[in-house]
């Protein structure tokens, strides 16, 4: 009798490996390894790219698939300076610079025109003028470049104008906002100079970061003959078409964050954010506020004392009087043994005025630096907030944030900074003329 082919003993070859009788030929194994091989000198030969099920090189009908969003872009020139009331978008980056001491009134009316035309440029997904990497430009990605002006530029330009603020042609004086200046003292601040002040802001946002860090990269290399980095800051938020358009943001603390805000572009929101008169007519001002969060000693506190601090549910952004974000909370209301449902020291209760000009608007991000030792995370809030008059709407606020918060129990400012943030200009113009050559 012949083997049997079939048997699973100890060293028999299964019949699919088994050689016929009388021919020497290669066995099935040898012949699939040598397939194997001569398959992979095939991709070698021909590339990787011709053998997948999917050509990976973008064409018209991919990008209407995928609904791209990188050739956005959003106008530089106007009235207003964009990102104020633009929507939020997914990246930002904050860059606090201070001025060269020899950089005189010319001297900022030179920067301001090269930062200007650069912006303009690049937010429309155009290389700056000395790009060396053109192409990196080409993704706009809803750039958007915003300039302030720290106290020390306007003292800068103004103090060239002469004693009395008056320029050589006769142009009335300009003045220096009562309120650009550094925030009052709050008890709850342990500012770091690091994180606080400077001359000139730039803010750089889009919804890709990459397109932030090169527009950073072209304006700051306009300015380095000009002036300085101070500090930079940067921040997020969800990526772009993550979440529906208009979703209220949620900070680190998991708090759906700003849900009482003005709406751009209506009247309540020009009244409360627009300055009026003089220079910075069809501008505003800004406050950077750097909010360090104890998220370690935040997920020590149970869910009901996290609602309790804040005075909203943390579900959806709910005051604990109702049951939809933009229901108004019931500071009357009061639970079945007296209790107010929403305490007095509730964020959401302190943060209100029965003066309804008490109010701003709030365009803040996250930050989530790297951290070191044995810390868990290094985190916290990039606030930022625009306002016609820093004295008259944000310092109200803050003040009654400090006196009785018991958010302050995990949340510390280590950094502060006001800024004045000129109105727009018009295409052949620059942001600044309306201080700069007022003060000529």
């Amino acid at each position: 009798m012949g083997r049997d082919l079939t048997s699973d003993a100890p060293g028999a070859p299964r019949a699919a490996e088994a050689p016929e009788a009388g021919r020497g030929g290669p066995t099935r194994r040898q012949l699939l390894f040598g397939g194997a091989v001569a398959g992979i000198g095939a991709v070698a030969a021909i590339g990787v790219d011709t053998l997948t099920r999917r050509d990976d090189r973008p064409d018209a009908t991919d990008e209407a698939a995928q609904a791209l969003h990188g050739s956005l872009t959003v106008p530089f020139y106007g009235e207003h300076q964009a990102g104020v009331e633009t929507p939020p978008q997914a990246h930002a980056t904050l860059v606090a610079l201070d001025l060269r001491p020899e950089v005189d009134r010319d001297g900022l009316r030179r920067l301001m025109r090269l930062l200007t035309d650069d912006a303009a440029r690049l937010t429309q997904g155009t290389a700056a003028l000395a790009d060396s990497e053109p192409e990196l430009a080409h993704v706009p990605a809803r750039l958007t470049v915003t300039f302030g002006f720290g106290p020390g530029l306007v003292r800068r330009a103004t103090d060239d104008a002469g004693s009395d603020g008056v320029g050589a042609g006769g142009t009335a004086s300009v003045a220096l906002p009562t309120w650009l200046r550094p925030l009052p003292a709050f008890t709850v601040d342990r500012l770091e100079e690091a994180w606080s002040d400077g001359d000139l802001l730039l803010q750089i946002g889009a919804d890709d970061a990459f397109t932030v860090a090169h527009a950073q990269r072209m304006l700051l290399k306009d300015a380095r003959s000009f002036a300085t980095v101070r500090w930079t800051q940067t921040g997020f938020r969800r990526a772009h078409g993550s979440e529906r358009s208009g979703t209220t943001m949620r900070n680190l603390f998991g708090q759906v964050d700003g849900t009482v805000n003005p709406a751009p572009t209506t009247e309540d929101f020009d009244g409360l954010v627009w300055v009026r008169d003089g220079w910075l007519a069809g501008g505003t001002s800004m406050v950077v506020r750097r909010i360090s969060m104890d998220l370690d000693g935040w997920d020590r506190l149970d869910r009901g004392g996290r609602e309790q601090s804040v005075g909203r549910f943390l579900s959806n952004g709910a005051p604990l009087t109702g049951t939809e974000e933009h229901d108004e909370p019931d500071f009357e209301a009061t639970t079945a043994i007296g209790f107010p449902v929403i305490a007095e020291f509730s964020h959401v209760r302190r943060s209100r005025s029965d003066d309804t000009s008490q109010r701003i608007f709030r365009r803040a991000y996250n930050y989530d630096d790297a951290p070191t030792g044995d810390a868990v995370s290094e985190s916290g809030l990039l606030f930022v907030s625009f306002q016609a008059d820093v004295d008259a709407q944000f310092v109200p606020l803050q003040q009654r944030l400090d006196e009785l918060d018991l958010l302050n129990e995990w949340t510390t400012p280590i950094g502060s900074a006001v800024f004045a943030i000129p109105p727009g200009c018009s295409e052949g113009g620059y942001v600044g003329e309306t201080l700069l050559e007022e003060a000529s």
